[in-house]
């Protein structure tokens, strides 16, 4: 197999939107490229169609090595979608490189995931839960999946959901787990009616996890700091934690997360 770049552009930047591409960075003169190499074109070989991988000779190609800022070599960079995702310097011995590609490779169902996340914005829950459910399936080290899924089944399904949530694994999506742990915990609460002292603090923070559990985050929030302002230690701080819990379940761009933070701060202090 040919792995020589010899269009830069069409070779590694068009062909990672279609599959991962690692590029190898090297030079003849370059004694660890020419032990780091071989070892590639190995595993390349054995990837089954997982990545592929394209050597740039940096002296036949010195303007795309400073354009991503080669400085010493070997460089392996990982691109997906067009850019850089990650890398690693040196001549790492063979375990170790397939340690690495098992951490920065994406998912094969990455595109699936992306669409099922598409349709959850647009509305179309259950056919999100259907894509996602089989991605698990397929792939059970799916975090992304798992959490969508525990965002998707928390106010239906909260046993599911925490299951999915201890499935996450990924911490960029660590967050909304614990979010999704939250939100089971005000559910399991107003299902086993938890004794709560009486007072207009319990009431509020009950009427505030009836209109989370409802996916009326907007009112839940107003409940939830005034409960913080009237008792800050109700059921351990728990208005505090669900107001951050709904900001990570929307995310922060979110205009409910937006248009509540600064009043939730200021109950805090």
């Amino acid at each position: 197999m040919k792995y020589d770049v010899s269009d830069f552009q069409s070779q590694v930047i068009e062909r990672s939107f279609t599959v991962p591409v690692l590029v190898d960075f090297w030079a003849e003169w370059c004694g660890p490229c020419r032990i780091l190499g071989p070892t590639l074109e190995r595993l390349a070989d054995g990837a089954n169609g997982d990545w592929e991988l394209a050597k740039v000779d940096t002296e036949r190609m010195p303007d795309v090595a400073a354009r991503y800022g080669i400085q010493s070599i070997p460089n392996v960079k990982l691109f997906v979608d067009g850019k850089p995702a990650n890398e690693f310097v040196g001549a790492l011995p063979e375990p170790q490189i397939r340690a690495w590609l098992s951490k920065a490779l994406p998912s094969r169902n990455r595109q699936l995931v992306e669409h099922a996340e598409v349709l959850l914005a647009q509305g179309s829950t259950a056919e999100a839960t259907a894509i996602l459910k089989d991605v698990v399936a397929k792939e059970p080290a799916n975090g992304h999946a798992h959490a969508l899924l525990a965002r998707t089944l928390v106010f239906t399904d909260p046993a599911a959901a925490l299951v999915h949530a201890d499935g996450v694994n990924d911490p960029q999506f660590y967050e909304i787990a614990e979010a999704v742990r939250t939100m089971a915990h005000l559910g399991e609460m107003m299902k086993d009616g938890a004794d709560l002292p009486d007072g207009d603090a319990t009431r509020l923070y009950r009427e505030a996890i009836g209109l989370t559990l409802r996916g009326n985050f907007d009112a839940a929030l107003e409940k939830f700091i005034e409960v913080i302002r009237l008792d800050r230690k109700l059921d351990d701080d728990g208005a505090r934690k669900a107001c951050i819990a709904i900001f990570k379940f929307l995310a922060e761009e979110h205009e409910v997360t937006r248009s509540w933070r600064r009043e939730f701060s200021s109950a805090l202090y």
